[in-house]
């Protein structure tokens, strides 16, 4: 397998799987979205620290840690990274507690038209036609999403900015996913712990047995997709992780309308069919320039 078809594998593995994590913050109703971010950041950590240790990683990590400690843009660019994350975490969380899956799905939506912004203003990525035409298409159906709703969606701006310049951050920094993940989370680790400690409502792991075993699970659910989603944005282009990411939240939508019985109206299946079709034309033209990429390298 090519890095690019490993990317597209790997790309899709993380979209899927962050598309249906929806149903586990759900299952922590009982648990304010604040301490939810808290224990996210806290168990990822751990998670990330076990990992390193079961791998024999771990001299790896420290060596990579000291590269970045030495360069100041690296450590600035962790630094934030770190913060992004956690505001597009905690926005999520919130999201979803307050029953607003759709409005966190069209913040997802509206990421990639944002990766696309990224990879061709500042990364100098080409667009094609067929790709020109898809972005304005997804276009469409994200403002007519937005004036449906009557309101500026400050949710799903701010997730779909802060996840898309995190992305552009991880995709210059040139450090390991594990290191990379280990090191943001350190960086609010202690931001973390405070709050659970001294301001969590209701104290530090104070729950019963099944919401304590599944904040718990929070880093494994929280780690696995970072990590695959860092190993797809070293191997693919900025505007291809863009589009796959589309695959999140219509997951997201169809547990929105489907499962948690949230309003959807003819009027949002239109403007949705608008991002549908961008990423079929995406899709198709995508599939097209490989295959023709492909049999000049045959020849």
């Amino acid at each position: 397998m090519n890095e690019q078809k490993k990317g597209i594998t790997l790309g899709i593995s993380a979209y899927v799987l962050w598309g249906i994590i929806p149903l586990y913050w759900k299952l922590l109703s009982e648990v304010e979205s604040l301490a939810i971010l808290c224990y996210r950041i806290f168990w990822s950590f751990l998670f990330m620290g076990l990992y390193i240790l079961v791998t024999r990683r771990g001299k790896i990590f420290l060596n990579e840690t000291k590269v970045i400690l030495n360069d100041r843009k690296k450590t600035l660019g962790i630094i934030t990274a770190a913060i992004l994350i956690s505001i597009n975490w905690f926005t999520f969380i919130y999201s979803v507690g307050q029953g607003r899956v759709t409005e966190a799905s069209l913040g997802y939506y509206m990421n990639p038209l944002v990766n696309v912004l990224f990879g061709t203003v500042i990364l100098k990525e080409k667009l094609n036609r067929a790709g020109i035409t898809a972005c304005l298409l997804a276009l469409t159906g994200v403002i007519l999403l937005t004036v449906q709703t009557g309101v500026i969606p400050y949710a799903s701006l701010i997730m779909a900015f802060s996840f898309s310049f995190y992305g552009l951050i991880k995709k210059q920094i040139n450090v390991s996913s594990y290191s990379g993940l280990a090191l943001e989370t350190l960086v609010i680790l202690p931001i973390a712990l405070i709050y659970l400690l001294f301001f969590s409502e209701q104290g530090f792991m104070n729950y019963g047995v099944s919401t304590t075993i599944l904040l718990m699970g929070a880093g494994i659910v929280t780690a696995i997709p970072l990590l695959l989603f860092a190993e797809a944005a070293k191997r693919i282009s900025y505007i291809i992780i863009g589009f796959i990411q589309y695959i999140n939240p219509t997951i997201m939508l169809l547990f929105a309308v489907f499962l948690f019985r949230e309003p959807y109206t003819m009027a949002q299946l239109a403007a949705f069919s608008f991002i549908w079709l961008g990423i079929v034309v995406f899709a198709y033209s995508t599939m097209l320039l490989y295959k023709k990429e492909h049999s000049l390298m045959e020849k």
